[in-house]
């Protein structure tokens, strides 16, 4: 047998077990909640990104019984300011706060959270980037499960857009690459999963893994607490509810430099499963196989590619880019493949305009701009929001 056919052959199981997770997500009921308490949205905000206005108006017009947001900036200048005071003056009636300020962390978004944690009033926490954009039912969809026995914590996936061929390019890998693979993770049993688009939880868990401050030097935040509030023995779920984020890269660099950075903090996250990645890149598959001779095959595993990312980008995430752009859904996986191999070695990633370095376990050390080589511990100084 033609050894292509072999990797040819994982990927196309992998390809079957991402399309089953899809599905399950679809045709599964929604999580059981229970009465909704009163939440508190913890927003950690550095800078005005694209559509930033829209993003957090969405949050004052949720339809919940109780809830606050708490908007965290480090600098009285910070340009997003400007529409946190509009948005105050629009609904007056929202219990909308502003915290300046933040303690001491290597990631500036942690220690914003941890400033943000102090001041929140209510025993729910929902935690999410300042770019997303939710529906009317948001809070109830992913606040009211917490609510059911033995969960622990609830997130949910996103879709992207953006106005850039570049952007196009990397919501159309999100859709169909990324949402798929998240949803595989709780089907094969995954407990420590958790996205910056969401997450909810309660005070009293975040209180018993040692507050956001156990958070404070690594990059992958959501992933370090969504693990840690796991451990504790509640189960994450995965809410029904998509949020929406605009991709403010405008150029192919800037795509491949965030895609690289998300590749190398996975690698010193979880290092296991960084090893297995090439295994979903079908496309990569499909045209080894068919430069080894084996058209039907490559044909087989490009054509399941597509429905399975078509089921997981269209079907669960709502991107209009997964059933317009289909076709390229294979060629994705080539361009994923060569991030997968950027990330490999290396330990330098930027991060909102910073030079950072990864440490081995995902801590992260501040890198001085214009001097690469001259490193520094954790920042120790005011933080800087994520």
């Amino acid at each position: 047998m033609n050894w292509i056919l072999v990797p040819a052959a994982a990927a196309a199981a992998y390809q079957l077990v991402s399309l089953a997770a899809s599905l399950k997500h679809l045709l599964s009921p929604p999580p059981p909640g229970g009465p909704l308490p009163p939440v508190s949205i913890l927003k950690p905000v550095r800078g005005r990104d694209p559509h930033f206005f829209e993003a957090i108006r969405s949050h004052a017009l949720l339809d919940y019984p109780e809830y606050e947001i708490l908007f965290g900036v480090r600098d009285a200048d910070d340009p997003a300011l400007e529409d946190i005071r509009r948005l105050t003056a629009e609904f007056p009636q929202r219990a909308i706060r502003l915290v300046r300020g933040g303690h001491d962390a290597a990631n500036g978004k942690v220690g914003l959270l941890m400033r943000l944690a102090g001041e929140a009033r209510h025993p729910v926490l929902v935690v999410n980037d300042s770019d997303i954009l939710v529906p009317p039912d948001y809070l109830q969809r992913v606040a009211g499960p917490l609510m059911a026995p033995g969960v622990g914590i609830v997130t949910c996936l996103y879709r992207a857009s953006a106005d850039t061929w570049a952007g196009r390019w990397e919501a159309l890998g999100i859709a169909t690459g990324f949402a798929p693979s998240v949803l595989v993770a709780p089907l094969v049993g995954v407990r420590e999963f958790g996205l910056g688009s969401t997450l909810a939880f309660r005070a009293a868990d975040l209180a018993r893994i040692g507050g956001f401050a156990a958070l404070a030097d690594y990059l992958a935040d959501d992933y370090q607490l969504a693990k840690r509030i796991t451990s504790l023995g509640g189960r994450p779920v995965m809410s029904k509810t998509v949020v929406e984020t605009f991709l403010g890269e405008t150029t192919w660099s800037g795509v491949w430099k965030h895609q690289v950075r998300w590749a190398r903090t996975i690698r010193v996250s979880r290092g296991g499963g960084y090893a297995g990645l090439p295994v979903t890149h079908a496309g990569l598959w499909a045209l080894a196989a068919l430069l080894g001779g084996q058209p039907l095959a490559a044909a087989g595993l490009a054509a399941l590619r597509i429905l399975a990312g078509v089921v997981g980008g269209w079907g669960v995430v709502r991107s209009r880019l997964a059933l317009a752009a289909a076709p390229l859904i294979p060629l994705w996986d080539l361009w994923a493949f060569a991030v997968y191999a950027a990330g490999l070695g290396g330990t330098a990633v930027e991060w909102r305009g910073e030079r950072l370095r990864l440490g081995n376990d995902g801590r992260i050390v501040r890198e001085p701009r214009g001097n690469p080589a001259a490193l520094r511990p954790p920042r120790t100084g005011p933080p800087a929001s994520g």
